[in-house]
């Protein structure tokens, strides 16, 4: 009876059943990443005649190593089939159905492949596919095995377990040969694959697409927001690559040739990136100063031109004399707020900061996000010792010095001011679909309300609308017929020219995006970014008819418009 059960087991082979990945559609319901069919190579050990291994790795193109080292892992006893080589031709297909006798134990599986279907490019958001490496295996666990396919970075990777589905297993009888003779027990004893589930986007695909035309050419990146809700319209980051050109087998010179460009195309700026923020930081210190009661709407803080602390002179942009909360924002006055951050001090400064995620994570469905720096005594301690003083408050309260901010974080900062104070985790899935639901499920997300008083939000969006409409210095992001508020920024550059922020929103009474911009080694934030944010704001709001609050009439724009 003991050997009859291991006659039996040895008889029976297991084959994997992969699931169909889920597809990704865009917010409208459009089919953006889709499947199509693709063959695998495999090799089952216990069957493979090791003098063919030359002429399989002629036939298929597959280097002998990745056979011999697949093989190693799993022994020469196994009956398991190995997967080899992913994406064979359909010729090499009937030249292995026509040799298949002469070379037992090689065969071939059929799985799924990406197949784009969307106009941007969405590089960086989307991430890619590829075959699983040695570090992954380890990270993730038994349910893959070598030649598995895995996400990488963005949706890809962040959503895998959704996407991915779960594998099913077909049993079947083999004789002596190792040749499949039916079905074991007509299939009853199968475990059927359990396809992923479908993600539903939160982007708007058209905005995707002219957003990332406006940074062509250009290092940088663009993140929109619904400031309602922290939805994604659009994100990108430049220069990127072709997504497809990652998605399966990489070539080496395909490969060498991205992770040695000097413009960084594979690193994801909108999410990886952390910059100084520069004057954009100026309103959080701000509403931190307004609602701690430090100073009020009328109070004044002297602006010669220059501020000097032990010796050392800190320059601003002009002389403003005695300046108030909302002139401060408008005219970006550094005195002002290089003494404000000392009434304020340093542990409500950073803790005002922490209330709007800066130095974490924001939490969005993405892939390898960075959480920044957001300086505080431990911060400081930690990397100086006793060798800092409370002078290094000077050039945070500009947003210069340790702290860094990611594009996404400052996005989602204007979006907690558009709206009055919520910070909605930002997201780019809105929702799954599961194959054996019938409607979608929404996924969960955080909102917090911060604790500061609605005439401080006040105070502040009004400073912001000063800089775009009242000759601030965000005027580069004026529109005609929308009311758009504003900051622009400058983050200091050790290697080379400083690089353009702007943060806004609009419309300014009723916000339905928000903006974050930068444009590296470009100089003032009103020269290059603040057009840009304008130009982004412009195509959202005025493809077709949208009423204005402050006006009786409606504006219709064509949706080539790129802004005024």
């Amino acid at each position: 009876e003991e050997f009859r059960s291991q006659a039996e087991r040895n008889s029976i082979r297991r084959l994997d059943r992969e699931p169909a990945r889920g597809l990704i559609y865009d917010r409208h319901g459009n089919i953006l990443v889709g499947n199509k069919p693709a063959f695998t190579l495999t090799i089952t050990p216990y069957e493979f005649d090791f003098s063919n291994m030359e002429r399989v790795c002629r036939l298929f193109d597959v280097d002998s190593n990745i056979i011999k080292s697949r093989i190693a892992r799993y022994g020469i006893a196994s009956f398991e089939p190995i997967k080899v080589k992913h994406d064979i031709p359909f010729e090499r297909v009937s030249i292995l159905e026509e040799n298949r006798k002469s070379l037992p134990g090689v065969s071939y599986t059929i799985e799924t492949r990406r197949e784009y279907r969307m106009k941007p490019r969405m590089a960086h958001l989307l991430g890619y596919i590829k075959e699983i490496s040695q570090k992954k295996l380890d990270e993730l666990g038994r349910y893959y095995q070598p030649g598995d396919i895995v996400g990488y970075n963005g949706i890809e990777a962040y959503h895998e377990e959704k996407l991915r589905g779960d594998k099913g297993y077909g049993f079947f009888t083999v004789d002596s040969r190792g040749n499949v003779v039916e079905s074991f027990e007509n299939g009853q004893e199968d475990i059927p694959a359990d396809e992923g589930s479908d993600l539903v986007l939160t982007l708007d695909v058209e905005l995707q697409d002219f957003t990332e035309r406006l940074l062509r050419n250009r290092r940088g990146a663009i993140v929109a927001l619904d400031p309602t809700n922290g939805e994604v319209l659009a994100m990108v980051s430049a220069p990127d690559y072709e997504i497809t050109s990652l998605s399966g087998r990489i070539p080496y010179d395909v490969w060498h040739k991205l992770s040695t460009d000097p413009g960084y195309p594979l690193y994801n700026r909108a999410i990886m990136a952390a910059y100084p923020p520069g004057s954009t930081f100026k309103m959080m210190l701000a509403a931190a100063a307004l609602e701690e009661g430090i100073i009020d709407e009328t109070s004044t803080i002297n602006c010669p031109g220059s501020y000097t602390l032990a010796g050392v002179t800190f320059k601003c942009h002009g002389s403003h004399g005695n300046v108030a909360v909302r002139r401060a924002i408008e005219q970006s006055c550094n005195v002002f707020f290089y003494k404000l951050v000392f009434k304020l001090n340093f542990e409500r400064w950073s803790r005002y900061g922490s209330y709007f995620h800066f130095g974490r994570l924001t939490g969005i469905d993405i892939a390898n996000e960075n959480p920044g720096v957001l300086p505080s005594k431990d911060y400081y301690n930690e990397r100086y010792g006793d060798k800092w003083n409370i002078g290094y408050l000077v050039n945070l309260g500009i947003g210069q010095g340790e702290v860094n901010t990611t594009p996404l974080q400052i996005a989602a900062y204007t979006a907690t001011i558009a709206n009055g104070g919520t910070y909605h985790q930002p997201h780019v899935v809105r929702s799954i679909i599961k194959r054996s639901e019938k409607e979608p499920i929404d996924l969960p997300v955080d909102s917090e309300r911060l604790p500061i008083s609605p005439r401080v939000w006040k105070i502040v969006q009004e400073g912001m609308y000063r800089v775009v409409n009242s000759g601030g210095t965000g005027g580069g992001a004026w529109l005609s017929g929308i009311r758009v508020a504003g900051k622009t920024g400058t983050a200091q550059n050790p290697h080379g020219r400083d690089h353009a922020w702007f943060c806004g929103y609009a419309p300014y009474d009723d916000p339905k995006i928000a903006v974050a911009v930068i444009v590296e080694n470009a100089g003032a934030g009103g020269t290059m970014a603040a057009p840009l944010a304008g130009s982004v704001i412009n195509y959202y709001l005025r493809r077709g008819w949208y009423p204005q609050r402050d006006t009786t009439t409606t504006i219709q724009a064509s949706t080539a418009s790129h802004g005024e």
